[in-house]
């Protein structure tokens, strides 16, 4: 560093991070206090720099949000970390961010660097523990590097694909005085818009263009890319049905689209199904290809040999990662989808009509079986979620918000009827109207919603006025803190909390760990008991109305029967939109703690819900219900996602 030309300094390195958040028009730093940051929060106490420390109670609630505000903005995320613990308490959320490809930065203040190799209290090598999740992870080696350490994290964070970036600081480094003169110059920008290989397009065109039965894997690049109506049109072109990736991030095609057909099963078996009726599989931003509990190679490959794959995405990793791609476009989608469409033009295959009219009446039959299995969930004694579902597609639709709402998904066992029935479509949504992550670790959604309400400008077009967090109870006991954040900041969220009061897609997943493994050669593995109390919450049952109060004040009530739904969600949403608070519904998906018969007609009994619930996939749906009613695989609901 240049000595000072005055005495009294209006500026520190810490400044340098500062300038980067105001070039980018960032406007929040999430973390958890600690001494080392004061120097980087006391930064956002100065109005000029337009930032506001949003506080949490746990690390990974602060990466959570962070991870929020950067899938609205497309900015990147920031928070500030506390050596060790916090990088370590983040850890979850942080996979979470690495496997859907979120633009995040995180600081982490490091002990004194001069102190560092005496192994402190609190010190470690915290590139090691970050490595693995992240782009780039760096330790600052001198205050001098601080500005080109910055430009670097920034830029790289948002270059395609988008990921989280590192960088640890010794907390000494962030207080060196620096000339008003010093700045960041800015944080250089790539553009993601660059079209793939001509030639190679071309070469993907024929093939679509020559298949007999096309299939389409809409992965997060789609939705992170806004192409919904690039790949409508493909879709209309050749004639194929629209699968999303298991476990989407974001919604990857509008619902209202009668290509739409939800997401892949999370079995080996189920994806078998779907592609096995296929001679061509369009592969568009397919990164997490592998969702599964449960693989088998002596059951074969996820995709028959006899599919041809073709590739689309601005990741090479994914492209053909797993199997052999024929075709393999490396580009931006929305820039090189019109490309391919153009090529597909003049040679449309002839089938596409009436594969397009067949995928025409399916989705009709589709909307009549849902309708069909709404009229039987009114009529239970517990609350399906379908009845959840359909009370806030009416009062989304009723208030005119389907340009304003987003849906953060964590009722991990119930998304079909949520995925269905709420207005993701293109009459207003856009792909960030839903919010989910790839990487399965639980506790992402509360914390998300923190930071999707506070943005009220999003990349994509969309509001923020209606954020809505379906939650399982499981779940949400990972993060009930966040509720005292969203009390502290004033932030009107609805959380639904899906109380079944136990782990119920574990007690899934055991049922397909039995199937798969009860009777197989070398393993003949089976339990104790298929009811096993660790996957309980009760003895003492759990109050998440009283525990959301406690946290702050947040109101809410306990719903129990499908006739009480619709009035209570008409209230909370009411409640959400004209206070500054939260808002808490707790649905009783089962009044009492459910008992698991030990009889297999019992069990199909206790999960009618699961049974009886149409499939989102209609054009694979004789395909689906062979291996899932017929397999012998046991009683599996064939819209679960994945078991972990």
């Amino acid at each position: 560093m240049k000595p000072l030309s005055t005495s009294t300094p209006a500026r520190w390195t810490r400044d340098y991070v500062f300038d980067a958040l105001k070039d980018l028009g960032i406007h929040y730093i999430f973390g958890v206090p600690g001494t080392n940051e004061i120097p980087i929060i006391d930064g956002t106490s100065y109005p000029e720099n337009g930032v506001r420390y949003i506080e949490c109670l746990h690390e990974n609630i602060a990466i959570g949000a962070a991870m929020g505000s950067a899938r609205m903005t497309g900015n990147p995320g920031v928070l500030v970390v506390h050596v060790t613990p916090g990088i370590a308490h983040s850890v979850g959320n942080l996979f979470n961010a690495y496997r859907s490809e979120m633009p995040l930065v995180i600081l982490c203040c490091q002990q004194q660097n001069e102190l560092v190799t005496q192994e402190p209290l609190l010190a470690s090598n915290l590139v090691d523990i970050a490595r693995q999740y992240t782009k780039w992870a760096h330790e600052v080696r001198t205050p001098d590097e601080i500005p080109l350490v910055l430009q670097r994290a920034f830029k790289e964070a948002m270059a395609p694909p988008n990921g989280p970036v590192f960088v640890s600081i010794p907390w000494d480094f962030t207080m060196v005085a620096i000339e008003d003169t010093d700045k960041l110059k800015g944080v250089t920008r790539i553009s993601p818009h660059f079209i793939g290989d001509y030639a190679t397009i071309k070469q993907a065109a024929d093939m679509l263009a020559a298949a007999n039965s096309p299939v389409i894997v809409a992965g997060d690049a789609v939705g992170y890319a806004d192409a919904w109506p690039e790949l409508q049109e493909l879709a209309e072109l050749i004639g194929a049905p629209v699968v999303l990736q298991t476990f989407s991030s974001v919604a990857n095609f509008p619902n209202n689209d009668y290509h739409w057909q939800g997401e892949l099963p999370g079995s080996q078996e189920g994806v078998q199904a779907v592609f096995q009726q296929h001679d061509v599989a369009f592969l568009v931003g397919f990164g997490a290809q592998a969702q599964l509990a449960v693989y088998k190679y002596s059951d074969g490959p996820l995709f028959p040999p006899s599919v041809k794959q073709i590739y689309l995405t601005n990741n090479t990793w994914d492209i053909a990662k797993n199997y052999y791609g024929e075709a393999a476009i490396f580009g931006d989608i929305k820039t090189t989808l019109p490309v391919l469409n153009n090529y597909i033009k003049p040679q449309r295959p002839a089938g596409a009509p009436a594969r397009n009219d067949h995928m025409k009446a399916m989705a009709a039959e589709r909307a009549a079986e849902w309708d069909n299995y709404l009229e039987e969930a009114m009529q239970q004694e517990d609350i399906w979620a379908v009845v959840i579902a359909k009370a806030l597609k009416d009062g989304i639709e009723a208030r005119g918000l389907e340009d304003d709402f987003v849906y953060v998904h964590e009722a991990v066992s119930d998304g079909a009827p949520f995925q269905y029935y709420l207005p993701f479509g293109d009459g207003g949504a856009k792909p960030i109207s839903y919010y989910c992550v790839a990487g399965g670790s639980l506790g992402w959604s509360m914390p998300a919603s923190l930071g999707i309400k506070l943005e009220k400008e999003t990349a994509q077009g969309i509001g923020t006025r209606l954020v809505i967090n379906a939650v399982g109870d499981g779940s949400s006991l990972f993060y009930p803190q966040t509720w005292w954040t969203a009390a502290h900041e004033q932030l009107p969220i609805l959380y639904i909390i899906t109380n079944n009061q136990e782990y119920h897609t574990l007690q899934l997943g055991l049922q397909q760990v039995v199937g798969a493994y009860g009777h197989a050669p070398g393993y003949d593995w089976r339990p104790k008991t298929m009811d096993p109390d660790y996957l309980r919450l009760e003895r003492p049952k759990l109050d998440f109305v009283g525990l959301a109060n406690a946290f702050g004040g947040v109101q809410g009530e306990v719903v129990e029967t499908p006739g009480a739904v619709k009035a209570a969600i008409e209230k909370a949403i009411d409640h959400v939109l004209s206070n500054a608070s939260s808002y808490v519904l707790d649905m009783r998906i089962a009044a009492n703690t459910p008992v698991t018969p030990p009889t297999t007609a019992k069990t199909a009994a206790t999960t009618r819900h699961y049974i009886n619930q149409p499939v989102l996939d209609v054009f694979h749906k004789k395909a689906l219900k062979a291996y899932f009613m017929e397999s012998g695989n046991g009683v599996m609901p064939s819209n679960i996602p994945s078991i972990f």
